[in-house]
């Protein structure tokens, strides 16, 4: 109704001789504060909203998405800070009366803004610096309180996507955003990924030196913000950072069996030794749940080797459409031959002008648009999530790259499909070193690809 009223005020001034240029840009600032103030009411949630709207605005076309991605930078700005004596009283709830004894020097000044609560620096008794993550009062109450307004107006997202299962994909989502209330899992997590990544010469995960209720205390890292990186780095410099995400995100599940689900710009940084910094445990998941593995080999097997009879049946056989729907298997198999696209050269460069092209060809509303027919099933949810939100910071570095043969490396079931595609369009296979890699201790393998 909101929009409606827009658009009657725009044809009240168009008959005053406004251009229609003109009302439609702004129409398009009234829609996207609008779309500010809604996700400001929702005080626990309006954050991680905003880091998956951020793929929408990408996909708009480049002249109107301004007021979308200044809504979106003062949403990011309107997160509340904790006066020092707030941040006291929390200090003291997670640690107890004597907490300031742990520390030889704690900022009361907010370092940076998270989520759902706020970074601090300050010095550990040992003498490292570190990075103290305290959760906003009252913030698990909110989130909890926006989780059942979304699962109450979720039943509008089937005008979206009449084939899926939204409750499920809801319950789903909601259970993902719940879990970050939980800092004793986020730490464990985070020394999960420690473990895994110490001494990497690719990538830093800062260690965890304790956690109490709802705060955190981890190493802190010196480094460059990925979102730095995006405004002013080098082409070299953002093709490099975006195939380390790139890396990580893939290697991540088979080195520490959770899948990093949260990977937006503010989360990684660039250390002046050119690793990859990684921070905010929150949103991690078990991965890979049973048959994934068949799912990625089949799925794609079928897109670059199969008919559309194959595409039918793998789609049907994991649960990507209801029982006895039909859905348009000729288009999805256009549009997935178009996405994999990063997976049949042997380097590519990702652009956000890619990305939009899939996008809002994805979200196009017509009402034979094949997207509208399809489910996800509810366990898929958390890769969903990962991978598009990746996806888009990483078309936003521009990345260029040996794509495929990172894809390839942790993925046997992906890489055999890349060789029957090559041996088929009679292309000589380029996957030898995947094999070799593979073969390769973790720690030597940055110094091999690039």
């Amino acid at each position: 109704m909101a929009f409606a009223g827009r658009q009657a005020a725009g044809i009240g001034k168009r008959a005053l001789g406004k251009s229609t240029a003109e009302i439609n840009a702004d129409i398009q600032l009234r829609t996207a504060q609008h779309i500010f103030e809604v996700l400001g009411e929702l005080k626990g949630c309006a954050t991680k909203l905003g880091q998956l709207l951020s793929l929408y605005e990408l996909a708009l076309p480049s002249e109107i998405a301004a007021p979308y991605r200044t809504a979106l930078s003062q949403l990011q700005d309107a997160a509340p800070t904790m006066l020092p004596a707030t941040v006291h009283e929390a200090m003291t709830t997670g640690m107890g009366e004597n907490w300031r004894w742990h520390f030889s020097e704690f900022d009361d000044r907010r370092a940076a803004a998270a989520s759902i609560g706020q970074v601090h620096r300050a010095v550990w008794r040992d003498g490292r610096q570190v990075a103290v993550k305290v959760m906003y009062p009252g913030a698990r109450q909110a989130v909890l309180a926006d989780l059942e307004q979304l699962r109450r107006i979720s039943v509008l997202a089937t005008v979206f996507a009449p084939g899926a299962d939204v409750p499920a994909v809801t319950e789903a989502i909601c259970t993902c955003v719940a879990d970050e209330l939980d800092y004793a899992a986020e730490a464990d997590h985070q020394r999960r990924f420690a473990a895994a990544y110490a001494d990497d010469p690719d990538f830093v995960v800062p260690n965890v030196l304790t956690q109490r209720g709802d705060v955190i205390v981890t190493e802190w890292l010196h480094g460059t913000p990925v979102s730095r990186i995006i405004e002013s780095g080098t082409p070299a410099e953002r093709s490099r950072v975006g195939m380390l995400i790139i890396r990580f995100l893939l290697s991540s599940w088979s080195r520490t069996g959770l899948l990093y689900s949260d990977p937006h710009p503010g989360n990684f940084r660039v250390l002046p030794d050119g690793r990859l910094g990684v921070v905010d445990f929150g949103a991690c998941t078990p991965w890979p749940p049973p048959g994934f593995e068949e799912l990625v080999g089949e799925l794609m097997d079928a897109t670059f080797n199969g008919s559309t009879a194959d595409l039918d049946a793998a789609i049907r056989r994991h649960r990507f459409v209801r029982p006895g729907r039909n859905f348009d298997v000729e288009t999805l198999a256009e549009g997935l031959s178009a996405a994999g696209e990063p997976l049949t050269s042997p380097t590519f460069r990702l652009s956000t002008a890619w990305l939009r092209g899939h996008v809002r060809s994805a979200l196009a509303p017509r009402l034979s648009n094949v997207n509208r027919q399809l489910d996800m099933p509810a366990y898929f949810t958390p890769f969903a999530r990962s991978f598009l939100t990746a996806l888009g910071v990483v078309c936003q570095l521009e990345t260029e790259g040996p794509i495929r043969a990172e894809f390839a490396r942790w993925s046997p079931e992906l890489a055999a499909a890349l060789e029957r595609h090559d041996a088929r369009r009679a292309q000589p296979v380029d996957l030898g070193i995947v094999r070799h890699l593979r073969a390769v201790p973790p720690g030597r393998r940055a110094s091999i690809v690039g």
